[in-house]
């Protein structure tokens, strides 16, 4: 007897299998078709505006399960605002320039960099990039995200470049532009300097050294026979040593150990006699640091002096208190350097090798080199104790190699002189979590002028120009809104292609010797400028947008990256933040709260996902974690969240039958 007849079944239409990845095509062909965008923009004319603003994506490789999360909180925010019956259009947008592209193409080995003109270059590093666009576009409509795919906004684009120009052209006139000499993150894997953005931190094994400087006029405040006790765990930076820092307040003792008389801080001299391995030592006096100032001792490596200084910098958390004080390889040495005017010594060249500044070390790589340091150290009887220590040491994040700190001149933009603007917009900015204000008002609390030249090709010039008679910088509104004009027609790679006098207004000279003869500079913008640029290039430029945006929207990584560059071009050139809010959201881990990582295998594909369980999916599980903290996903957690959309179907389905 077949019993399915004698019961009242519901009858419905809806299919008890979603079939998801054959079925969300379809669907998203027929809205493409049907331009779904376009009509749901047409029905919110006239609204109040919600305007959020997408943070661009680099345009390199497919996406990933962070970029499929990103995307889809944003969908959902501007869907929901739009059903609120707001006007909420969604520009999406793109990062072009930098340096992973400029090594995917010189990786390649489909051209010969050596063989070809900076604009060749350029064209196959544009090429790539506008490639990975429309890769990681259709991967993102593939999400079911819904925008303005037909016109997003890409920072390699004509009238972004030239926007771009503007701000940095505002910024030079309000005074903020400036070229100095000063310690940097520099790569020498990647011959560049880097921004704070572009550094990520690994452990790695230092050698860790004592050293003894000996006294050479004490000043009538310490021993002729006594040493002063360095402590440092870059030995590669001795030869660039032209000073040793004290804390003024800290008392310094004069210790005898057998025959020898040393100085180092009181607070430090049990650890420091402990690593030594002095067992048996003596304290003969003690001073102030503030009275050994000006005392000079001789540098244990060359014939030069070595001067005591004072400042505040110095601490009692490690070492000796007595600080090796190299002005071009750090950023408190430098300032004490300048204060005390010993100079700046840099002996690193781009790729990292000692010059003829380094007698006894030239043409060698700084790790190399430092290892020879030590050798000459104990052979002068000046080291007192070599080990090793395990650290957090900033890496190159692209190539994922050691930086330095290395004095170069590079441009930079002046942060103290807007500083308390920029703190005082963050306290209007609603941050969702509430704790985000805190991590972005240290963050520019403390960070220092940034450096915003890059020694690359693929990227938006710095259009400033040098007088070849007295080599004074030329940049002023005239001219900046020459090259703008010339970049909204042409395209960056005009300044590469066309020489100085099509580059300049006509007529332009020298305001200091009133020549007329030019030459453009080489360096470009740091990548972080380009897309801290958006909200000129974008929402003040786009007529269906408005500036401010009401929301931006990325990762917790943003705080020292996109949140962080665009508030500085914001108040700089405008005077305000360019967001009223900000949402940050935490890191996507492994179903074992692991950090995703190729090597391991345990990353999960978005690609793979739709095509395996369909976008649906993924959506439910973006919709259904805490995100605002780091998250968790796995193929177990998406079987899960697969069998949670099943059930949910197929009530569904039996509410419509009825």
């Amino acid at each position: 007897m077949d019993y399915g007849k004698t019961l009242n079944l519901l009858q419905t239409e809806f299919p008890m299998r979603g079939n998801l990845p054959q079925a969300e095509p379809k669907m998203q062909e027929q809205w493409a078709e049907e331009d779904i965008y376009a009509k749901v923009q047409e029905s919110r004319k006239g609204k109040p505006k919600f305007i959020l603003h997408d943070g661009p994506p680099y345009a390199n490789g497919d996406i990933h399960i962070g970029h499929a999360l990103n995307k889809v909180l944003k969908d959902i925010i501007v869907r929901f605002k739009t059903l609120q019956g707001f006007d909420a259009p969604y520009v999406p947008g793109w990062d072009t320039h930098g340096l992973p592209i400029e090594q995917v193409i010189t990786n390649s080995g489909k051209v010969d960099r050596k063989k070809m003109t900076v604009p060749e270059f350029r064209e196959y590093c544009k090429e790539y990039a506008l490639q990975s666009v429309e890769k990681q576009k259709s991967q993102f409509q593939r999400l079911g995200i819904r925008g303005d795919w037909k016109n997003p906004y890409i920072t390699l684009q004509p009238e972004y470049e030239a926007q771009q120009i503007r701000v940095f052209g505002q910024m030079v006139q309000k005074g903020y532009i400036y070229k100095g000499l000063k310690p940097v993150y520099w790569s020498p894997s990647s011959e560049s300097a880097l921004a704070e953005a572009e550094i990520e931190y690994k452990e790695k094994t230092s050698s860790s050294i004592y050293v003894a400087f000996p006294i050479k006029d004490g000043k009538g405040k310490l021993p002729q026979d006594a040493a002063i006790v360095i402590w440092t765990t870059t030995p590669w930076t001795l030869p660039a040593n032209l000073g040793i820092s004290l804390h003024p307040e800290f008392d310094y003792a004069v210790v005898r150990v057998a025959d020898k008389k040393y100085v180092l801080a009181q607070g430090l001299l049990a650890s420091a006699a402990k690593e030594i391995g002095w067992t048996d030592y003596e304290v003969l006096s003690t001073i102030k640091g503030s009275e050994l100032e000006f005392v000079t001792c001789q540098h244990p490596l060359y014939d030069r002096e070595s001067l005591v200084m004072v400042g505040e910098h110095v601490t009692l958390e490690a070492g000796t208190g007595c600080v090796h004080t190299a002005p071009g390889h750090g950023e408190d040495d430098f300032a004490i350097g300048q204060r005390y005017n010993i100079g700046v010594l840099c002996p690193v060249d781009d790729q990292g090798h000692f010059t003829a500044e380094a007698p006894g070390f030239e043409g060698m790589f700084y790790e190399k080199g430092g290892k020879l340091v030590i050798e000459k150290l104990q052979e002068s009887g000046l080291l007192l104790k070599v080990g090793e220590i395990q650290h957090q040491y900033a890496h190159d994040w692209r190539t994922k190699k050691p930086v330095i700190y290395r004095a170069t001149e590079q441009w930079f933009a002046s942060i103290d002189k807007f500083r308390q603007e920029m703190l005082d917009e963050i306290k209007q900015v609603k941050w969702t979590p509430e704790w985000g204000e805190v991590r972005l008002h240290n963050m520019i609390a403390d960070r220092g002028d940034w450096c915003i030249s890059r020694q690359r090709a693929w990227g938006v010039p710095i259009p400033i120009f040098y007088c070849r008679s007295c080599n004074e910088p030329l940049v002023n509104e005239e001219t900046i809104e020459h090259v703008a004009r010339l970049f909204e027609k042409e395209g960056s790679n005009a300044w590469f292609i066309k020489d100085e006098k099509e580059l300049l207004p006509e007529g332009t000279c020298c305001s200091k010797c009133g020549h007329a003869d030019f030459r453009k500079e080489t360096d470009i913008m740091d990548v972080w400028f380009d897309s801290g640029s958006s909200h000129v290039a974008v929402l003040e430029s786009r007529p269906e947008l408005k500036w401010p945006a009401d929301l931006y929207l990325e990762g917790s990584d943003q705080y020292r990256g996109w949140f962080n560059s665009s508030l500085i071009t914001g108040v700089a050139a405008k005077g305000k933040s360019p967001y009223k809010g900000v949402l940050s959201h935490g890191f996507t881990l492994d179903g074992e709260g692991r950090k995703m990582s190729k090597s391991i295998g345990n990353t999960i594909d978005p690609n793979v996902v739709c095509g395996k369980l369909g976008a649906d999916i993924l959506r439910l599980w973006v919709s259904s974690v805490d995100y605002q903290s780091d998250h968790r996903i796995s193929d177990n957690i998406l079987n899960q969240t697969t069998e949670v959309y099943r059930k949910s179907a197929i009530r569904c389905a039996s509410c419509w039958g009825t």
